[in-house]
């Protein structure tokens, strides 16, 4: 028996690869063509916008508390939200969620801790960035954490708000997220870089980073299979 994942969807683009991956992968766990069942609730991005502008997470939290109580009634055993900004909500609605949530930002510590980093740059979201989600996380787990400079969030944030999120992908956009991971890497020590945007899979990877990646969607969805199939073969 497997458990049915519930996903909160926020961003089209992240939650799309995360319920890809869970799909894809799947089958390494249960075997050919085989995953989990899975469910998907996902508002219009512009609830979540129309809180976030205004700094309001615990309104951005309740969007977050209809996804999760639509999901467990049609039957979702566990919660996961492949969208780290909104994560920053979870904390005012999480103890009155009728399903238990996995966290994106301890996935991607538990990852950190497993492949002996020490050393963390943070990239996403301004409001990610700005955030405790990733230093929370990765403090208590003995991680080291580097944020971007503030020229480095503002420009990092126009790209996925005004690109990835709608699917644009341009070589521009990978060029400066080189930049900004090869200055954490040479200025600041870092021995990793966790692509905090469930987008920034996307354009980036170990292929093509100065740095080894951490990718939140991926190492989430990972995580949800593990829970849903009790680890698997």
């Amino acid at each position: 028996m497997t458990q049915h994942i519930g996903i909160v969807g926020c961003s089209a683009e992240g939650a799309s690869l995360c319920y890809q991956t869970i799909c894809v992968e799947g089958a390494k766990f249960l075997g050919p063509h085989a995953h989990p069942e899975v469910s998907m609730h996902t508002p219009s991005l512009s609830d979540y916008m129309e809180y976030i502008y205004r700094n309001d997470w615990r309104s951005v939290g309740e969007v977050m508390l209809a996804s999760a109580h639509k999901l467990a009634k049609i039957g979702a055993d566990f919660l996961v939200c492949p969208d780290n900004t909104i994560h920053q909500a979870l904390p005012f609605i999480e103890g009155r969620s009728p399903l238990p949530w996995l966290h994106i930002a301890e996935c991607v510590a538990e990852e950190a801790v497993q492949r002996g980093f020490r050393r963390i740059g943070i990239t996403g979201t301004r409001w990610l960035t700005d955030s405790e989600v990733y230093p929370e996380k990765l403090s208590a787990s003995g991680l080291e954490y580097v944020r971007p400079t503030i020229e480095e969030r503002d420009e990092v944030a126009r790209i996925i708000m005004e690109e990835l999120v709608y699917g644009v992908f341009k070589p521009e956009a990978i060029a400066t997220f080189q930049r900004v991971m090869q200055r954490m890497k040479d200025e600041e020590a870092c021995d990793a870089v966790v692509l905090g945007c469930t987008e920034i899979p996307l354009i980036m990877s170990d292929a093509n980073s100065p740095l080894p990646t951490l990718d939140s969607t991926r190492l989430l969805a990972r995580a949800a299979l593990r829970r849903a199939t009790g680890g698997g073969k």
